[in-house]
């Protein structure tokens, strides 16, 4: 039997074991509509009854020995290495990832839990002063239950690096992936866990709707919410923690820009911003969604972009060696292909691509794009690169941040000139030299204004500040003596 037979998880979710359920629904392939099994849903209810599984088995777990839990993440690894072919033909599949795209997410899955297994044996606080005749100290504590959200496009490594962390750090977890990637999003992480050792009870995934979502923020055992998805999305989460008193970490939309300074190698420049914008079909947070380019390499950056775009071809991952698959859904297809037209009707116009191809959409240039235009204004998930000039260092740093978002920017040129525009710039993380699609487990991820609430995931900083709680602990040697 492989990881993924779905005889083990077809028409069921997993809750203290794989549960039936009463409703299915279909795992279709994106890229060609085909059926690949179909997935139980759970239902308020069952998020209820999850919620208080996990509650009870977090306090065992957290109280297991740090080695013990070190060694289900270390285990979980050696798993992900493993069955890493089955995995990466899942996310090819389901998620219409062509294979560089998977082989890349089923590697930081790889990475991501080796990182993690360092957790448990992390310093988990500090020794403070005090006046009084005492030992004091911070502590962390594990949070207790922990809901992680997350989305389709890297449905497999942005539930991970939240997941990971949590259980090695003490707590549990309910897993609510994005209904069309359950598989790659959550039938992975279950089963990879669930033959890693760890016990019943710990992990629950719960694929379902918006009232799945809205349980798994509600339900009062769960004290953390790490959610990975739009902005809007990410509002209401937030809105619904605040009024619940509980921590949401969230990791939102962007429209990410790419700053080609003067002097730059523009062959090099082009290939960068072309793998930025158009990696998965630019259905990545991080995409590069703005190209700003000096008005001096401005024509020939733009000629050179046009050129890759148009030689990148179209297709069904599974089936043929393509650059670009499919777009998620026909709804996603149309809207980017809106964006398209209503830019181009007020003044763009198309260097390359600007149509849909069959499932997906071509590799796209614009270029006479002005910042008011939906195709510059607006997170686009999809293969479009809009094309602006610049003319001063100050002016490349108005526009970088003149963006709702500020996640992730791509500065490429001279050095000293990208590290005096980096200081100048609202991002989450900025890259010298290199486009703006970038992760590693040890590394914090996150974004500011309208791309989420900060570094919240990755490096053992950030996952136990995430993940854990401080407690203040005194210890006399003695009873205190008191005025009353």
């Amino acid at each position: 039997m492989t990881l993924l037979d779905s005889d083990v998880w077809g028409g069921k979710f997993h809750s203290d074991g794989w549960q039936d359920s009463p409703t299915e629904q279909p795992v279709t392939e994106p890229a060609t509509g085909d059926r690949l099994g179909t997935v139980g849903l759970a239902t308020a209810e069952d998020v209820n009854r999850a919620a208080a599984r996990a509650a009870e088995a977090q306090r065992e777990w957290a109280a297991t020995s740090p080695q013990r839990r070190a060694a289900v993440l270390r285990r979980a690894g050696e798993l992900f290495t493993e069955h890493a072919a089955e995995i990466e033909d899942w996310l090819v599949r389901e998620a219409g990832s062509v294979r560089s795209k998977a082989a890349f997410e089923a590697g930081l899955a790889i990475g991501e839990c080796f990182e993690c297994a360092g957790l448990p044996t992390h310093p988990q606080g500090e020794v403070l002063t005090s006046e009084d005749a005492r030992w004091s100290l911070a502590r962390r504590r594990p949070a207790g239950v922990v809901s992680v959200i997350a989305p389709f496009n890297f449905p497999l490594i942005l539930g991970l690096r939240s997941v990971a962390p949590a259980l090695a750090l003490g707590n549990a977890v309910l897993l609510k992936p994005d209904p069309r990637t359950a598989v790659s999003g959550g039938v992975v992480i279950a089963r990879i866990f669930e033959e890693a050792g760890l016990p019943a009870g710990v992990l629950h995934l719960l694929p379902g709707d918006g009232t799945v979502g809205r349980a798994v923020v509600e339900a009062p055992e769960v004290r953390v919410i790490s959610f990975t998805g739009s902005t809007p999305v990410g509002r209401a989460i937030g809105e619904q923690a605040g009024r619940l008193l509980k921590r949401a970490h969230l990791e939102l939309g962007g429209n990410n820009a790419l700053v080609v300074l003067p002097g730059a190698d523009v062959a090099k420049a082009a290939s960068a911003g072309a793998f930025g914008s158009y990696l998965h079909q630019g259905q990545i947070c991080m995409t590069t969604g703005r190209h700003i380019v000096h008005e001096s390499l401005v024509e020939e950056y733009t000629a050179a972009l046009a050129a890759k775009a148009e030689a990148l071809p179209v297709g069904d991952p599974a089936r043929e060696d393509v650059a670009l698959g499919p777009i998620i859904d026909r709804r996603q297809l149309e809207r980017v292909h809106g964006i398209v037209t209503d830019s181009v009707a007020a003044g763009a116009k198309v260097a390359a691509g600007g149509e849909i191809d069959g499932a997906g959409y071509r590799a796209t240039v614009l270029t006479g794009v002005t910042t008011d235009m939906p195709a510059w204004r607006e997170e686009i998930f999809g293969p479009v690169a809009p094309v602006v000039s610049f003319s001063t260092a100050e002016e490349a740093a108005r526009i970088v941040n003149d963006c709702e978002y500020g996640l992730s920017v791509g500065i490429l040129g001279d050095v000293g000139t990208a590290m005096k525009l980096a200081d100048r710039i609202d991002s989450g993380k900025v890259h010298i030299n290199e486009q703006t699609v970038s992760d590693e487990p040890n590394a914090p991820f996150g974004g500011v204004k309208a791309s989420g609430t900060g570094s919240r995931f990755g490096g053992a900083a950030a996952n136990v500040e995430a993940f854990t709680e401080t407690q203040w602990l005194t210890v006399r040697p003695d009873i205190a003596d008191y005025p009353f």
